[in-house]
């Protein structure tokens, strides 16, 4: 049961995700805060949907979520496109996305930004405020 939840909400989000381009919203925000690699993958793959839709697509890493972007840290490959969530989240970045970690992840796991994936920063809470404040962003959490 617990996997056909999973598998509505993701089929509800991909849905929200194409409403987004065709209601002429431009900018998706995505916060990833699971470190479960089936989430975190489905989180790419509905973020790499969105920009191929037209929107603007900035990625939130926090929590459990956060261990995607360090370096030291490696995610299984997921079936059937065989990439990491990791992986995934690279090719978004190389395609413009946007991928940061939230202001308390690094402090709290006595990390610097020298144990992130290369690209992916700290951001702190004014900026995120500021970008979530804008009418034009839909948020979306994993």
């Amino acid at each position: 049961m617990k996997a056909f939840t999973k598998l509505l909400a993701a089929f509800a989000l991909l849905v929200s995700f194409n409403n987004i381009a065709s209601a002429g919203e431009s900018k998706t925000f995505v916060v990833v805060t699971s470190g479960e690699t089936e989430v975190q993958g489905m989180a790419m793959v509905l973020s790499m949907q969105a920009l191929k839709n037209g929107s603007d697509v900035r990625i939130l890493l926090c929590g459990s979520g956060g261990d995607i972007a360090l370096k030291s840290k490696k995610s299984m490959a997921l079936k059937p496109i065989n990439k990491s969530p990791r992986q995934m989240m690279m090719g978004l970045m190389s395609k413009g996305v946007t991928v940061e970690v939230c202001a308390l992840y690094m402090p709290n796991r006595d990390l610097s930004e020298a144990d992130l994936v290369d690209g992916i920063k700290g951001v702190t809470p004014p900026v995120i405020g500021t970008y979530m404040a804008d009418p034009s962003v839909r948020y979306f959490s994993f």
